[in-house]
């Protein structure tokens, strides 16, 4: 048979330092935003309005960020994840350029990491992937780390080396779209009243909303995203997996938890940045897909008085709903691990209003005012 069909790298197949250009540039459309629209219910308003993007300085209205996250890590998956069994994890992600119908995306990846598993059978791959529109801008780049299936359980593992990932990006390192300019952003449009200053750490967010999807949805979703990893297509392979069926993609599980929070969290307009993520279990068709959030942390952004950062953490469960918020259990040996229930853990850091300086300030004087004492009511 001929040699020309690509079967993808399997572990033994990467080394430390490997540079990988992928291929397959994709000029992103109108079509692939309503798609992405159809398939995840997705609602918040910069991704739907070009007059209201342009309302607050964006040329049009930009892609979803995590199709543009989809996009560049589907361009890797034939070199880094073709015969992957799981990707497990994300860490340091960061935005670049906002992205728009008619930009085209490529993707560039270096090997920073390896390590084969005590099966001997598979290998945990860390790479770090770049995503670049046509002026070289950089739209994504991130590290992720993925189980992968060596061809051969009798070869030696290649050099083991486990990288130190960031745990979080920093605040200063987080993009501010050019020109953006928050003067007029519209609550009423955009879909609640809540600003950065309404959100306090600790707080917890349930997102309510419950989506059931179906095997024909998150397979087209991971079409339209070009990725073609065979766990998620394959049934005739995938049967005599590890499951018995084809597994969800990942990064489906995470748009579906973004459609989700815009109940509660509608204002956090851009996400700039995901710290870190791990998919805690795998989901499959006909999961119901449930979402909380808890507030980390607040920041305010160098030189900016109308946009602040929420860093946030978002689970999502499958066939549970989140009002007694399911995160860990107590495991053998009193080990503290995940509920069955939990499919996704994922830290990331959005961008979000703040109200104007005179309408803080006028909240923050009346605060200060001395409560007038009601006069004593004379005795009769």
């Amino acid at each position: 048979m001929s040699t020309k069909s690509v079967i993808g790298n399997f572990f033994e197949d990467f080394s430390i330092g490997q540079e990988i250009v992928h291929a397959t540039p994709r000029t992103v459309t109108r079509g692939d935003t309503a798609l992405f629209i159809a398939l995840t219910g997705s609602r918040f308003v910069l991704h739907s309005s070009d007059a209201f993007a342009r309302s607050i300085g964006y040329r049009e209205a930009p892609i979803d960020d995590l199709l543009t996250f989809h996009f560049v890590l589907g361009k890797t998956v034939p070199d880094i994840s073709l015969n992957a069994i799981a990707n497990l994890g994300y860490a340091g992600l960061r935005f670049g350029a906002p992205v728009y119908a008619g930009d085209t995306l490529r993707s560039r990846s270096t090997v920073i990491g390896l390590k084969e598993n005590s099966d001997g059978k598979t290998g945990i791959v860390y790479v770090r992937s770049t995503g670049f529109n046509q002026r070289d801008e950089m739209v994504l780049d991130y590290f992720r780390w993925v189980m992968v299936r060596k061809r051969d359980a009798s070869r030696p593992a290649p050099e083991s080396l486990v990288p130190k990932l960031p745990d979080r990006v920093a605040i200063a390192d987080l993009v501010v779209p050019k020109g953006l300019k928050l003067k007029n952003y519209d609550t009423v449009l955009a879909g609640s009243p809540a600003l950065w200053e309404d959100y306090q750490v600790g707080e917890k967010i349930d997102h309510l909303d419950g989506m059931t999807f179906e095997e024909a949805e998150h397979m087209m979703a991971t079409r339209l995203y070009q990725n073609t990893a065979r766990v998620h297509f394959n049934q005739h392979a995938e049967k005599q997996g590890r499951f018995g069926k084809r597994i969800v993609y990942g990064g489906h599980i995470i748009s579906l938890a973004r459609a989700h929070a815009f109940n509660g969290l509608a204002n956090a307009f851009r996400i700039a940045a995901i710290n870190g993520g791990r998919h805690t279990a795998p989901s499959f068709a006909g999961d119901t897909i449930y979402a909380w959030s808890e507030i980390l942390e607040k920041a305010e952004i160098k030189g900016r008085e109308d946009v602040g950062a929420l860093r946030l953490r978002t689970v999502a469960t499958k066939d549970r709903a989140c009002a007694d918020f399911p995160y860990q259990r107590e495991g053998e040996g009193g080990r503290r691990d995940y509920d069955p229930a939990v499919v996704l853990d994922l830290d990331y850091t959005v961008l979000m209003p703040r109200r104007p300086i005179a309408k803080r300030r006028k909240a923050t004087s009346k605060a200060l005012l001395p409560r007038k004492s009601k006069p004593a009511r004379r005795k009769r």
